[in-house]
């Protein structure tokens, strides 16, 4: 367990998280919403080992977290102007949106069908490993079915060694995992309400809630898509 409490002091504690995302290893870390469990998104081997850690599938892909706003289009492509200004908004935040990952990037999260969720977390540690690192593919530091850690010692009792390395960042103040928004169909539409509400989001941008329709005027021209394009990304 290494202690990421204090930005003063946690230098040797990132270069061994660093290390061991290099050499193919899990990391727990803290995050604003609840603790994570990372792997180089750009290594499958690892991102195998991050499922299997949690007992999940490759039908159920990890978020990939990010540094900074600007790596959105070296890792998505045809990111619509709404998308980009509930990113400007909520990044860093508790705010995760899917969109259509770039088709030259060579990464296996699982089962994405061509789509990547991503999302800059507002935690200092968790931002600090990710500017050394880039990209992390990172999902609820938990076994699949049990609830979320909030604290590093008990994510370490539901994963215990297949995780190299813990981060300590102290109890997280979220608790609340990230609101999803899938920005790869016609509209933008909520598919895991969380952190961010609708309300907000809708100050910012046009969004469909959970399970609404879109506007009866084009809802026969999006019937029939909306919904492969909903399991895709969710998936």
């Amino acid at each position: 367990m290494h202690d990421v409490t204090d930005p003063n002091s946690w230098g040797p504690a990132i270069d061994e998280a660093v290390n061991t995302i290099s050499r193919g290893g899990l990391v727990v870390l803290p995050t604003d919403t609840v603790y994570g469990i990372a792997a180089d998104a750009f290594d499958a081997a690892a991102v195998a080992a991050l499922l299997a850690a949690k007992g999940r599938g490759r039908q159920m892909p990890p978020p990939v977290l990010v540094p900074d706003a600007r790596t959105l289009d070296g890792l998505a492509t045809d990111v619509p102007d709404d998308a980009r200004r509930l990113v400007e908004a909520f990044w860093p935040g508790g705010f995760t949106i899917i969109l259509r990952s770039q088709p030259s990037l060579q990464w296996d999260l699982g089962e994405t069908h061509g789509t990547v969720a991503l999302r800059m977390p507002d935690h200092e540690a968790a931002l600090a490993l990710l500017r050394r690192t880039g990209p992390l593919a990172v999902s609820s530091a938990n076994k699949s079915g049990q609830a979320a850690a909030l604290e590093a010692g008990e994510a370490r009792v539901q994963l215990g060694d297949a995780v190299a390395c813990y981060l300590d960042g102290g109890p997280v103040t979220g608790g609340v995992a990230s609101t999803i928004v899938d920005a790869t169909g016609e509209h933008l539409r909520v598919v895991r309400q969380g952190a961010v509400s609708l309300e907000a989001l809708r100050e910012v941008a046009p969004v469909l809630g959970v399970g609404e329709q879109p506007p009866q005027e084009d809802a026969g021209a999006t019937a029939g898509t909306t919904s492969d394009e909903e399991t895709g990304a969710a998936g």
